[in-house]
């Protein structure tokens, strides 16, 4: 990743402070803070706690980031370092949709909307599934990012083969949670949400779990 785009990361990240700042003065006191499954308030708060989220979901996502970068140095798989460029780009992902997230929770504050627009929220999940299933193929073992399966970590060709697969299910199954969850009602949207997930995780572990049984035995 180009030295810009890393500089880019921190003035991200700078975003929803910026955001919450601009507003403070015109948030209301009573403040959604936690919201269930269908976007629907289920805990109230002030601008103070406002602020603190705001804090601790920055300090997430820059965490996640300077974890992502610097992963390939204390990682013991021998091609750790090989997967520094494409763990970068998914950690540039994540930030963006953590950053997102806070956007939308302060505009959501200072529209004074006691409801969260879910549909936004998984839509924005699935896409980030999608671009890391886009990187996935190309990611060599590690103890940190992809399928760390005891078969997978143990078997090269296990890993890639997997990996190959599951990055292939993850971009499409994350496009279409993508489109699919911005035009259906919540309760269908949570549904399609779980349904989705099971089988973009559960498939690749069979298929490994299958791969491995069958390299061991031949």
């Amino acid at each position: 990743m180009k030295p810009l785009f890393k500089k880019a990361v921190w003035l991200i990240l700078t975003i929803p402070a910026i955001y919450l700042a601009i507003v403070w003065n015109r948030l209301p006191e009573k403040i959604a803070m936690h919201y269930d499954l269908q976007g629907n308030p289920d805990h109230y708060g002030n601008k103070m706690e406002m602020l603190g989220l705001v804090i601790i979901l920055c300090g997430v996502a820059a965490l996640t980031w300077l974890l992502l970068i610097n992963v390939h140095r204390f990682d013991p798989k021998k091609y750790a370092v090989e997967n520094k460029p494409r763990l970068e780009r998914i950690g540039f992902a994540v930030v963006i949709f953590i950053t997102a997230v806070q956007c939308l929770l302060i505009y959501s504050a200072n529209a004074g909307s006691f409801r969260l627009s879910m549909s936004l929220v998984f839509s924005g999940v699935g896409l980030l599934f999608a671009i890391i299933g886009n990187y996935m193929p190309n990611l060599k073992p590690n103890y940190f990012a992809g399928l760390r399966l005891p078969w997978t970590l143990e078997n090269p060709d296990n890993w890639r083969q997997t990996h190959l697969m599951a990055g292939k299910l993850w971009f499409v199954g994350g496009l279409v949670l993508a489109v699919i969850c911005l035009f259906t009602p919540p309760e269908v949207t949570i549904v399609v949400f779980f349904i989705v997930i099971s089988i973009i995780v559960i498939i690749p572990c069979v298929f490994s779990y299958r791969l491995y049984k069958k390299q061991k035995a031949g």
